[in-house]
């Protein structure tokens, strides 16, 4: 029995790491928009520009022009349509090449048992704020940024810099507190700001319990790489938000383990 016979495709070696360069991309992106408004908008994108091809084929000149002028600003459309994702996508870059992101050479340089020393010191209170929060059915909103955008955070909150501490994070989402509305801000291990007003999530699947906290959790991990922790003020539950996806009923160890990984 003969073989198949592929010489027909005259690959080489580059055109296969081109082909898994794109695969893999295609994935990254895939995976920013699954679950948003953006996924539904950029099959609108390709539907139409299958209307055109067609259309085109068929020679309906009205329906050509009129797609094909949406068509050749496609690209510009691209961009205003999906500036946050394309941020998101970046950042996700950016942070995959950075070294200090990168655990295998933070570990070599300064050994793994100072990288878990670290992590437990400046998450423990955080933890244990989020137990007595529960316990107490305060609301609250943790944003953990690993980029720190001071102009965006700052100009809608108060400033802090504060070190981490228990007493400090209940103290500001207690209900008395002026700046219990709104998200505290936590990155480079300290608390930077308070009572920062997040942009909410345009995702119109969210479960209908979900309010302004836990859709403005979603809405900064969908314009930016951070990660929210989500105190329900009515039932003590905590959410986990990443990417623009949540993840409810998150227990105590999962949740460190979670922030472990991702902060």
């Amino acid at each position: 029995m003969e073989g198949f016979d592929f010489s027909f495709l005259n690959l080489r070696v580059l055109d296969i790491v081109d082909i898994l360069f794109v695969a893999m991309i295609i994935y990254y992106i895939y995976n920013l928009i699954r679950g948003t408004i953006a996924l539904n908008i950029l099959l609108g994108l390709i539907i139409i520009y299958a209307v055109f091809r067609v259309v085109k084929q068929a020679e309906m000149r009205l329906l050509t022009e009129l797609l094909g002028g949406f068509v050749s600003v496609g690209f510009i459309a691209l961009i205003v349509v999906f500036q946050q994702e394309i941020r998101r996508f970046l950042l996700l870059i950016g942070r995959n090449a950075s070294l200090q992101k990168n655990k295998a050479w933070w570990s070599f340089l300064f050994g793994r048992k100072d990288i878990v020393k670290n992590n437990s010191v400046r998450i423990k209170p955080i933890i244990d704020a989020c137990k007595s929060m529960q316990k107490s059915r305060t609301g609250a909103l943790i944003v953990f940024a690993k980029y720190y955008d001071e102009q965006f955070f700052q100009n809608s909150g108060e400033i802090i810099e504060a070190k981490i501490s228990k007493r400090l994070l209940e103290s500001i989402f207690q209900k008395s507190s002026p700046l219990h509305d709104g998200a505290v801000i936590i990155s480079e291990n300290r608390i930077k700001c308070a009572s920062s007003i997040l942009p909410l999530t345009e995702n119109d699947k969210l479960p209908p319990q979900f309010g302004l906290r836990h859709r403005a959790g979603i809405g900064i991990t969908e314009t930016s790489d951070a990660v929210a922790v989500i105190v329900s003020e009515e039932t003590g539950e905590i959410s986990y938000a990443k990417q623009g996806r949540v993840k409810m009923k998150v227990g105590f160890a999962e949740l460190e383990k979670l922030l472990n990984k991702d902060f």
